[in-house]
């Protein structure tokens, strides 16, 4: 556990650093002089930082996946259970048309779950808790693996990291614009200097960048929604419209039956436990598991 927060840290301080020196070197650090807000060069630091570090993990991914959860690559080769299930991830890579085909990999938790990283679609990973294969019968596991292969497919980690990135660039971006003007209205009224407006700027850009933030985040959570129906969809066709019903139906009976907090509070690839209403429920990254198998049930899709 210290060896993975260790890495945790080094690995976000290294992204930190990275990005510094890029703004640095590009001189976009310097968009606030005597003169006034540079909004070209604002603009451009405020990218580099909000798309730079959404990036930058997205490339680290699948490192990050083996590091901090304990994922163990299995080898297409290796005979058994755990081959065969390579076997199966690259029967529905092919049927998603990827040409190159995912690393397949488990990890030891007793919670189901599942995941697809990796920075692109020849170069990603498909991963599954030894909860998920001890819970889930063949055909319900498929639907799972052809869910996450969707995933993969539809290129949803990158188009995720892009809409997070562009949220991330403007909510820096109007922050810093907002609370220019407020300070140079401050400053304006200051006889002493700018010391308590400059203060107050920073304050603002604060309490701004958390506000936008979270409207923000409303955004990002809409389309991880959607992309959520569109990996069922994909599911459905790559293993079967019944498979991927079975899959979603069997979480929704561990939902039923989840009543103790630790259980409850368990995250999922295929949904996020909880049934949130509501304001909370613009926050949600993953659809009720009800609507998801009704919208299958009433698809024409084969």
């Amino acid at each position: 556990m210290f060896r993975r927060i260790m890495l945790f840290m080094v690995t976000n301080v290294l992204v930190l650093v990275t990005i510094s020196i890029v703004t640095s070197l590009l001189g976009v650090n310097k968009y606030l002089s005597g003169t006034g807000l540079n909004y070209g060069m604002l603009l451009a630091f405020c990218a580099i930082w909000g798309m730079g570090g959404a990036f930058i993990s997205l490339l680290l991914s699948k490192l990050m996946a083996k590091w901090f959860m304990g994922v163990k690559v299995i080898d297409p080769q290796e005979p058994g259970d755990y081959g065969d299930l390579v076997q199966r991830v690259h029967r529905l890579a092919e049927k998603a048309g990827l040409d190159k085909m995912p690393e397949v990999a488990y990890y030891e938790s007793p919670e189901i779950n599942a995941f697809a990283t990796g920075p692109s679609r020849r170069n990603s990973l498909v991963a599954v808790s030894t909860g998920l294969l001890a819970a889930m019968d063949r055909s319900e596991v498929d639907g799972v693996l052809a869910h996450e292969v969707a995933h993969i497919a539809n290129g949803d980690m990158v188009t995720m990291t892009l809409i997070q990135g562009v949220v991330n660039a403007f909510v820096m971006f109007f922050a810093r614009v907002i609370a220019f003007a407020i300070g140079q209205v401050l400053r304006g009224r200051d006889d002493e200097g700018p010391g308590l407006s400059g203060l107050v700027q920073m304050l603002v850009t604060i309490v701004l960048e958390i506000l936008f933030s979270i409207l923000g985040s409303m955004v990002v959570a809409w389309f991880s929604r959607w992309r959520e129906y569109r990996a069922d969809a994909g599911g459905a066709r790559f293993a079967g419209r019944s498979s991927m019903i079975s899959a979603l139906e069997k979480l929704q009976q561990t939902v039923d039956r989840a009543n103790e907090p630790e259980a409850a509070k368990a995250m999922m690839s295929l949904k996020i436990s909880g049934k949130p209403s509501g304001i909370m429920a613009l926050f949600s990254t993953h659809p009720p598991l009800a609507q998801r198998i009704e919208a299958l049930k009433n698809s024409r899709e084969v």
